[in-house]
């Protein structure tokens, strides 16, 4: 009987990329990985290669081509930290093996600089990168390929798959977020805001579910959003088809703010005796975030917080920091 060739090959590199267009330090990479994707072949490779490991003689036999040729493939795919290769004894003597190391590749071309115009700087924060949560059922989370482990337990809100999510809902307690305080001391800061999509959480989804969603920045209570309900009558713009009907489908965009002359939801006042000095933003290398529905709150109807791939916006969090 024939030996079977190794095909394991443990897996060193970073799986998802992100790049920025203006960081000088990027656009060699960025180069590399262009001119690794502009071949049909070395795409067709990638695929191959994302969830089996392949000999390169392998490789070879499956596209049809001279063994010349996928080496030159694979050497630029490398070079591009697209894949990774291992030597591994085979059956003749040694052989490469490769298989893909990036699950991921995204390009920004806006990256934390102050924008001329309105000079505001944008951190866009997915919701599945929380930092501490308490929270209690219902409770759950999904991807765009539909629910991240089982329904109503706390423990999948800590499953390393949560960094995935896209949509998160609790019935009471609270998620942590803590943004990178990129706040220039040099420049006089006129308001830092968050925004967010956001309702209640109902079993299923009931439009008249009310629900006290309380937000803290740097522990300072900031504002309280009354959401009206859970909303499911129509299909969210952006929610994947995986995500049945009859569940939370989107919420509303709200904007929390907080200025020198006090704290405002969706630009009206919320708290007039809390200004920017409240939140000490000097004095840690992050801002803290903290979305609530309160033990004491008069509705406790939870919450559900969407990412960019369901409900109404493409966005997860996003914090702005404006300057005069």
């Amino acid at each position: 009987m024939a030996v079977k060739e190794k095909r394991t090959i443990r897996i060193i590199g970073e799986r998802n990329i992100c790049l920025h267009l203006s960081n000088p330090d990027h656009q060699e990479r960025i180069i590399k990985i262009g001119k690794a994707l502009s071949s049909s072949t070395r795409l067709q490779i990638l695929d191959m290669l994302k969830n089996t490991p392949r000999s390169l003689q392998e490789i070879a036999t499956i596209l049809n081509i001279p063994l010349s040729s996928a080496a030159l493939h694979i050497k630029t795919l490398e070079e591009a930290h697209l894949i990774v290769t291992e030597s591994q004894p085979g059956i003749r003597g040694s052989m490469r093996v490769c298989i893909c190391s990036m699950q991921s590749f995204h390009l920004e071309t806006f990256d934390a600089d102050i924008d001329s115009v309105n000079k505001t700087i944008s951190v866009d924060m997915p919701i599945g990168s929380y930092c501490n949560c308490d929270i209690s059922p219902t409770c759950g989370l999904a991807n765009e390929n539909g629910a991240i482990e089982a329904y109503d337990t706390i423990q999948s809100f800590y499953t390393p798959a949560r960094t995935q999510a896209q949509l998160i809902w609790f019935s009471k307690g609270y998620l942590e977020y803590r943004f990178p305080n990129i706040c220039n001391p040099l420049l006089p800061l006129g308001e830092i805001s968050f925004s967010m999509e956001i309702c209640s959480e109902a079993p299923g989804f009931l439009e008249n579910w009310p629900s006290d969603i309380t937000v803290s920045i740097n522990g300072i209570e900031v504002g309280t959003f009354h959401s009206p309900g859970d909303f499911g009558s129509r299909r969210g713009k952006l929610t994947p088809p995986v995500w049945p009907n009859g569940n939370t489908q989107y919420g509303f965009l709200k904007t929390f703010s907080v200025r020198e002359n006090g704290s405002y939801l969706d630009g009206k006042p919320e708290n007039l005796l809390i200004g920017l000095k409240d939140l000490k933003l000097g004095d840690q290398p992050y801002i803290s975030l903290k979305i609530e529905v309160k033990e004491d709150a008069k509705n406790i109807g939870g919450v559900n917080i969407f990412g960019e791939k369901y409900g109404d916006y493409p966005q997860g969090i996003i914090m702005n920091l404006t300057y005069l």
